[in-house]
């Protein structure tokens, strides 16, 4: 019975502070944030739906089986016995020659020999020129013919229908490669694609014992039957008795998109993160606000016969309607920005995106309906509580800290909500962690400064309007204390977000700088070395990374064998069942950071690691390492770890000796450069040192450039809603306190104070909350910068000793700012008005 008239009485109140504005500031805030969170949850859900419709176009199948031997009778019999559909592909290094009528060039390509029927999923593009527009098709190479991708015709100085000579063959180019879905991201694929029929390989004879091919049976079916053999096969190849075989998944075909976006994904959740930060702050201020203003309403309610129970259900009710109306409007407006992104990003997956999924929709509501009941709610429910007596003693029935158990509950369920939108454990806790120690933190430190305020102050000496200011501030602490606090969690948002922004995404542009390496050059001789750089250096090559570079085997560690069958991770199997690339150096690469022991140049029967081949392995400082080099053993302990970026286009290492040189070790030298831009300069360098190995890296460092270039606009994008979060926080926490401050600035003006004298006070109050806001922001901010740059994104961090300073500027400035938006018609209120509403 008493939940119909606590209904009524519910959608008459909210009907009521829907027209006097009362709620706009809770729909504000609850609209940001559900609109950051969706607007990324939209295109985060498209994104994944696209990348799992897209794999089997990525790998060329349902399923492909890797392997650097031919594929095993009992995979290719498996296929056969579940009904599915197969093609073997084969992939190896080759040099592609002009014949002597074309000058004679050489060219090392990446050689693909495929079937009739091939590609399994996805489609292969082909134009007739190298600058007419790709058209899709099914069909392979005519035997006979050799389709090139553009970069062939030029370096070999070749037209269409000219003669391509392959080992003993010679193909006629028939057509250019647009589009190859199973390129995969291998060294191979930076060199051209040179692509032939299978039956045309045997007559090339440059498939020999010897030879380094990697050989791909790709298979396609029902999802049913695919899922049965992908599970088959991948039982197999970890069996000891099958070596070199592997099941490939989209991770393994392009790492480097799948790594992309999910950073791309992991500073988007960041930046919402944010937002929804923000804007719990904002509407606790907000409905704190709200409490106050409707005291004096709910005491009449308790005269006129309202009980507790009925006015608690009737705010419930209002808020419940409120939660909804603004996280349906979050949701539509998420909705729509998600095109953005999309249109930003563009270009990440090949083909459109699917329709997004219902979870978004329901994650954006339950978000927007538990941010407004953990920290809305809970003020406004004392309302219910308030007595009858306070419509005569206004000094009864004030608001007081809200119920910790209702509070708590609240704030548990929309950390969890937080901590599943960021969709990664380290971003989150970080950043959940990160702002709760920090609204600890502001609230004790605002409350020391508000004491030595008081006491550092001579009321004796100081300026006028610096006393008021200060007997304002030290009259009410709490308020004080409140008010700091919430513009501190603002401004760290703010700061937090700035430093990323500058520093995060600097450090991630330098992994692929403009000036980053474009050419990669192997089997370099150690008679041509010096020639070699001559040349180099003649061209104009002025930075360049130049190491001899050696294969050994890990055959022992700490005097015992090992071998694939002590692993049972497969990448440490793969690992330990091939050569590795060996250098050495006397001096340390500036590239690469020593995370744990030392480099000490010349040190004899040591080596350095890389710390992730040493984690795989599980190797640690002290142990001692033998190699296999060439059938001769050579032994060292483990003195040093490095950190390498592998996506730095540097020349890199597993393990390197901190020698300048190894008697007796067979070496080749390899090298990494930016090339000068002069017509014909790898041509020169190839006629000079056919045998030399000369990788063009432009493509990929322009593909990534450009990838990297369209996260960070869509970043930037987004930044705008947590600026707009920001705003409403500060605007919130300047105003929380108006009516209080109209009536204590109307009881200064009635007994004479100037209005001159009262904008001082005010705007002295404002500046110095402002300062020590923005100061304490700065301070954690690069604290919490520095745990996400390090356990979250992997980045460098180097926040400058300047920013707590920057800050606090900052923090006056907005504070400042803010407050004369939202005060600006305090002071030019009438005081018998301001005075005769107090009285009521």
């Amino acid at each position: 019975m008493i939940l119909f008239p606590a209904f009524s009485l519910g959608w008459r109140t909210l009907r009521r502070d829907l027209r006097a504005g009362e709620l706009r500031l809770l729909i504000v805030a609850v609209t940001l944030a559900v609109a950051a969170l969706t607007a990324v949850g939209f295109f985060a859900d498209r994104l994944k739906g696209g990348l799992a419709r897209d794999a089997r176009a990525l790998l060329g199948g349902d399923a492909v089986v890797v392997s650097d031997h031919p594929t095993p009778a009992a995979f290719i019999e498996r296929a056969q016995a579940l009904g599915l559909r197969s093609v073997t592909t084969l992939v190896f290094p080759s040099m592609a020659r002009a014949g002597e009528t074309q000058g004679g060039a050489s060219r090392l390509v990446s050689l693909k020999a495929v079937p009739a029927g091939y590609p399994l999923r996805g489609q292969l593009e082909v134009a007739a020129q190298p600058e007419a527009r790709g058209q899709r098709t099914t069909e392979p190479p005519a035997r006979g013919e050799a389709w090139v991708d553009a970069g062939v015709l030029e370096s070999l100085n070749l037209r269409m229908g000219d003669p391509l000579l392959l080992g003993d063959a010679q193909l006629r180019i028939a057509r250019v490669i647009t589009l190859e879905p199973d390129r995969g991201t291998g060294f191979l694929s930076f060199a051209p694609r040179v692509m032939i029929h299978a039956d045309d390989l045997p007559a090339t004879r440059l498939v020999q014992p010897a030879s380094r091919i990697g050989y791909r049976f790709a298979v396609a079916g029902q999802d049913a039957q695919v899922r049965r053999f992908a599970d088959w096969a991948d039982a197999e190849a970890k069996k000891p008795e099958v070596r070199g075989v592997r099941v490939e998944s989209l991770e393994g075909g392009r790492p480097e998109m799948r790594q992309t976006l999910d950073r791309a994904e992991k500073f988007l959740n960041l930046v919402a993160l944010l937002a929804a930060l923000l804007s719990a702050v904002a509407v606790a201020l907000a409905a704190r606000g709200f409490a106050s203003r409707h005291l004096d309403d709910c005491a009449m309610l308790r005269v006129l016969g309202q009980s507790q129970r009925t006015i608690a259900l009737s705010y419930t009710f209002e808020f419940a309607v409120i939660g909804v109306m603004a996280s349906l409007l979050g949701v539509a407006l998420g909705y729509a920005v998600h095109f953005v992104f999309v249109m930003l990003l563009s270009g990440l997956v090949e083909t459109s995106l699917p329709a997004a999924t219902a979870w978004p929709v329901a994650f954006g509501m339950g978000m927007g309906v538990t941010l407004l009941f953990a920290f809305g709610l809970p003020p406004v429910l004392q309302l219910a509580q308030v007595p009858p007596l306070r419509v005569i003693r206004r000094d009864v029935g004030g608001l007081k800290p809200a119920s910790l158990l209702v509070l708590g509950i609240g704030v548990a369920g929309f950390a969890a909500l937080l901590l599943a939108a960021s969709s990664d454990l380290k971003l989150g806790g970080i950043a959940v962690g990160g702002f709760a120690g920090a609204v600890l933190l502001f609230a004790g430190l605002s409350w020391v400064a508000v004491k030595l305020l008081r006491r550092v102050v001579n009321e004796q000496t100081a300026p006028r309007w610096l006393v008021l200011a200060t007997r304002q501030i030290g009259a009410r602490p709490a308020y004080a204390v409140v008010q700091t606090s919430a513009l501190a969690v603002g401004l760290l948002a703010l700061v937090l977000l700035v430093l990323l922004r500058t520093d995060l995404i600097a450090s991630w542009r330098q992994a692929t700088p403009p000036d980053a390496p474009n050419r990669f050059v192997i089997n370099v001789m150690p008679e041509q070395s010096e020639p070699f750089l001559q040349q180099l250096r003649g061209a104009g090559v002025k930075r360049l990374d130049w190491y001899p570079m050696f294969r050994g085997r890990l055959v022992a560690v700490n005097g015992r064998s090992v071998g694939p069958d002590d692993f049972t991770e497969d990448r440490a199997r793969r690992l330990v069942d091939r050569e590795f690339n060996l250098s050495y150096a006397q001096q340390q690469p500036q590239h690469n950071e020593v995370v744990a022991g030392r480099w000490v140049p010349g040190e004899q029967g040591a080596v350095s690691v890389e710390e992730g081949i040493a984690t795989t392995l599980g190797l640690k400082l002290g142990d001692t390492l033998r190699f296999d080099i060439a059938g001769a053993t050579s032994e060292a302990k483990i003195t040093s770890l490095r950190k390498v970026d592998w996506g730095s286009f540097r020349a890199n290492f597993f393990v390197m000796y901190p020698v300048a040189e190894l008697p007796d070790v067979p070496v080749t030298f390899m090298g990494a450069f930016r090339a000068p831009e002069q017509r014909g300069f790898d041509n020169a360098l190839v006629r000079a040192f056919p045998n030399v190995t000369n990788v063009d890296m432009t493509a990929t460092i322009t593909q990534v450039q450009g990838v990297l270039d369209k996260v960070i606009r869509a970043v930037e994008f987004l930044f705008g809603f947590t600026l707009a979060a920001g705003v409403v926080v500060l605007f919130a926490a300047v105003t929380a306190t108006r009516e209080e401050r109209a009536r204590e600035y109307a009881i200064m003006r009635a007994v004479g104070a100037r209005g001159s004298l009262l904008r001082q006070v005010q705007r002295a109050e404002l500046i110095g909350v402002g300062l020590l806001a923005g100061f304490l922001a700065s301070g954690v901010a690069a604290i919490v910068g520095w745990g996400l740059a390090k356990y979250a994104f992997d980045f460098a961090w180097t926040a400058s000793p300047l920013v707590p300073l920057a800050g606090a500027a900052a923090g006056a400035v907005l504070a400042l700012a803010a407050g004369w938006w939202g005060l600006r018609e305090v002071l030019s209120r009438p005081v018998v008005e301001t005075l005769r509403k107090a009285a009521e």
